[in-house]
C-alpha cells in the first residue's frame, strides 16, 4: 500500500469513527448540562467547597468562580512542584525551579501544557497524577463550562442567569471526562501503553553509558491529556514515545479522542438552543477548516524535492516511521487546530509550509473543532462577527438565533479577537528584540524566528506544542510564557461571559424574510470566509518573515 493511500484510509476511518459518536455523545452532553437531578457523589464533593450548586449565577458572579478556581489551582500546583523534593514518589527528583514551577502551573491549569522541561526527567508520581493529570481533568472541565454558558445566553431571554459554574465543572469532570478516559485508558493499555508506579530502572549500556526508563500512571494520563485537549506528555517525546503512543491503531485513536468531545459540542449547542440546525452549520464550518488544513498538510509533507524524499516517500525528518507520513499529518492538524498539543513528531522537522500550516491552525484561534469547550465559544464569537458583517452589507440591524448584535454585545466580540494577536506579536516583538534570545533559538533566519513566534502562537492560544528548536527553559521564556497562557486563557473568558450575559438579558426577536438564515451553507461559506480573512489580515506580515519565507526558499 502506498503511503498516500495509507493516510488518506487513515483519515477515512477516523471520519467515519467521529461520525458514528457525534450524536449519542452530543446528545448525551446536552442532557448532561440541561438536568436537576445532582448524582450522589457530586454531591458529596458541592458539600465539600461549599457551592450550593441549585444557586443560578449571573456573569460577574460565573466568572468570579472561574477565576477563583483558577487561581487556587494554579497556588497548588505550583506549591505541589516547589515541595516535590520532600514528597513520597518524587522518584528522587529534586523541587521544581521557582520560573519553571509557575510556567507549568499556569500552563496546565490555563489547559496550555506546554512544557519547557522533560518529564521524565523531572517529575514524581505525585506532581504527575495528582497534579498535572488533576487539572487535565478540570481546566478542561472549565473550557466546556464557560461554552455551556455562552450557548445558556443563546437559549435564555429575559434574565441574566447563565447557570452554575460549579454545578457545570462537577458534572462535565464526573459525567463527562472520567468515564470516557477509563474507556479510554484501558483501550490504551490493550495496545501497549504503561500504567504502573513503577521507579526509575536501567534497560541497558548504550555506548558507554546506561539507559533508564520511568514507570508511571501513563495511560490514564495520556487519556485525559487527548480527550480534554490538554497535550502533555508524561515523557518528553510526547506522543512519539512508545510508552505513550505504542502502535498506527493507538495513534488513530488518540486523534480521535482529541476531536470527539469538541465536534460532538456541536450537537450539544444545537440541542440547547431548540435548532440542530444551527449546530450542523457550525460543524460544516469546523469540517470545511480541518477537512482542508489536513490535505494541504498532506499535500505538503509527501511532496517529493529529490531523490531521498523518493526513497523515503516524502518529508521523513522528524517522524515517526511506525505513523509514517500521512498518521503524522493527520496528528499535527489535530492537535493545532484543537489547543491540544500533543505531538507525534517534530514540527520543526516539518516542510516550510507544513510548520506554517500548524501555525495558522492556532492562529485561527483553535476553533475547526477547537479545544474541549473553547473552541465552540471561539466558533460562536467568530459566527457573531460573521452575521454583523452580513448586517453590515445589507444595511440591517445584524440578529443571531434571536438575539440583536447590537453594539455592546459586538464590542465584547471584537475585544475577544483582539486579545490573543496582541499577546502573540507583542511578546514575540520584544522576545526577538532581545539578545539573550538568540541563545535560546537553535536555528537562524526565517526558522529561527517561526521557533519563537510558535512558541508564543502556542502559549496565547493555549495549545502547548513547540517547534522543538527553542530552549524555552530560561527565566525569560518561562514567565513571558506562563503570563501569555494566563491571559490568553481568562481574558477572552471575561468577554464570553459578559456576552453571555447580554444576550441571556434580551428578549427573542422574531423571524422575518429579512433575517439571514445561519443554519444554511450560505451563512457556512461567510464564517469560513470572515475566518481566514480575520486571521490572514493579522498574522500574514508575521507568517510572511517566518514560514513562509521559509518555504519558497526550499
Amino acid at each position: 500500500m502506498s503511503p498516500v493511500l495509507s493516510g488518506v484510509l487513515q483519515f477515512a476511518a477516523l471520519a467515519v469513527a467521529l461520525g458514528l459518536s457525534y450524536r449519542p455523545l452530543g446528545d448525551y452532553m446536552a442532557r448532561v448540562y440541561s438536568s436537576d437531578k445532582h448524582l450522589r457523589v457530586e454531591k458529596w464533593i458541592y458539600k465539600a467547597v461549599g457551592a450550593n450548586p441549585s444557586t443560578q449565577m449571573r456573569w460577574p458572579a460565573y466568572l468570579r468562580g472561574v477565576l477563583a478556581f483558577s487561581a487556587v489551582s494554579v497556588l497548588f500546583l505550583y506549591l505541589l512542584q516547589r515541595l516535590q523534593g520532600h514528597l513520597p514518589g518524587s522518584l528522587g527528583f529534586v523541587s521544581i525551579p521557582a520560573d519553571q514551577a509557575f510556567n507549568t502551573a499556569a500552563s496546565f491549569v490555563s489547559n496550555t501544557n506546554w512544557q519547557s522541561y522533560s518529564g521524565e526527567q523531572a517529575m514524581g508520581h505525585v506532581v504527575q497524577t495528582g497534579g498535572l493529570a488533576v487539572q487535565n481533568f478540570v481546566s478542561a472541565s472549565v473550557g466546556i463550562a464557560v461554552a455551556v454558558a455562552l450557548v445558556r445566553g443563546f437559549a435564555r431571554s429575559r434574565t441574566g442567569e447563565l447557570g452554575n459554574f460549579w454545578s457545570d465543572l462537577v458534572r462535565g469532570t464526573v459525567r463527562i471526562l472520567l468515564p470516557i478516559s477509563v474507556i479510554g485508558a484501558l483501550v490504551l493499555v490493550a495496545c501497549g501503553a504503561i500504567q504502573n508506579f513503577a521507579g526509575i530502572h536501567e534497560v541497558g549500556q548504550f555506548m558507554g553509558g546506561s539507559q533508564q526508563w520511568n514507570g508511571g500512571a501513563v495511560a490514564s494520563q495520556e487519556a485525559i491529556k487527548e480527550l480534554g485537549t490538554n497535550g502533555g506528555g508524561y515523557f518528553n517525546a510526547n506522543s512519539a514515545h512508545p510508552f505513550e503512543n505504542p502502535n498506527g491503531f493507538s495513534n488513530l485513536f488518540e486523534i480521535f479522542l482529541i476531536l470527539v468531545i469538541p465536534f460532538a459540542l456541536t450537537r450539544t449547542f444545537g440541542k440547547m438552543v431548540g435548532s440542530v440546525k444551527q449546530g450542523y452549520a457550525i460543524l460544516a464550518t469546523m469540517v470545511t477548516i480541518w477537512v482542508g488544513f489536513t490535505a494541504l498538510m498532506m499535500w505538503t509533507e509527501f511532496a517529493h524535492h529529490g531523490p531521498a524524499f523518493d526513497i523515503a516517500g516524502g518529508a521523513m525528518e522528524g517522524k515517526e516511521t511506525r505513523f509514517g507520513i500521512g498518521g503524522t499529518s493527520i496528528f499535527a492538524v489535530a492537535t493545532t487546530l484543537t489547543s491540544t498539543g500533543a505531538v507525534d513528531g517534530f514540527h520543526s522537522s516539518l516542510t516550510g509550509f507544513g510548520g506554517g500550516i500548524t501555525m495558522l491552525g492556532m492562529q485561527l484561534g483553535e476553533i475547526a473543532p477547537g479545544g474541549t469547550g473553547s473552541g465552540l465559544y471561539g466558533m460562536l464569537i467568530m459566527a457573531i462577527i460573521a452575521v454583523f458583517l452580513a448586517g453590515l452589507m445589507v444595511g440591517r440591524t445584524p440578529e443571531y438565533l434571536g438575539k440583536k448584535i447590537g453594539t455592546r454585545e459586538i464590542k465584547f466580540a471584537a475585544c475577544y479577537i483582539l486579545i490573543t494577536p496582541a499577546l502573540v506579536l507583542g511578546f514575540t516583538a520584544v522576545a526577538m528584540a532581545m539578545p539573550s534570545t538568540r541563545d535560546s533559538m537553535t536555528n537562524s533566519g526565517a526558522h529561527g524566528f517561526s521557533e519563537v513566534l510558535y512558541a508564543y502562537t502556542s502559549g496565547a492560544n493555549n495549545n502547548g506544542s513547540a517547534f522543538a528548536g527553542l530552549n524555552a527553559n530560561t527565566e525569560w521564556f518561562n514567565t513571558s510564557i506562563g503570563l501569555a497562557m494566563l491571559l490568553g486563557r481568562f481574558l477572552p473568558m471575561v468577554f464570553v461571559l459578559a456576552l453571555a450575559g447580554s444576550l441571556a438579558e434580551q428578549k427573542p426577536i422574531p423571524e422575518t424574510a429579512g433575517t439571514l438564515r445561519t443554519n444554511k451553507p450560505l451563512f457556512t461559506g461567510l464564517l469560513v470566509g470572515t475566518i481566514l480573512i480575520v486571521t490572514g489580515l493579522t498574522y500574514f506580515p508575521a507568517l510572511a518573515l517566518g514560514p513562509l519565507a521559509e518555504g519558497l526558499a526550499s
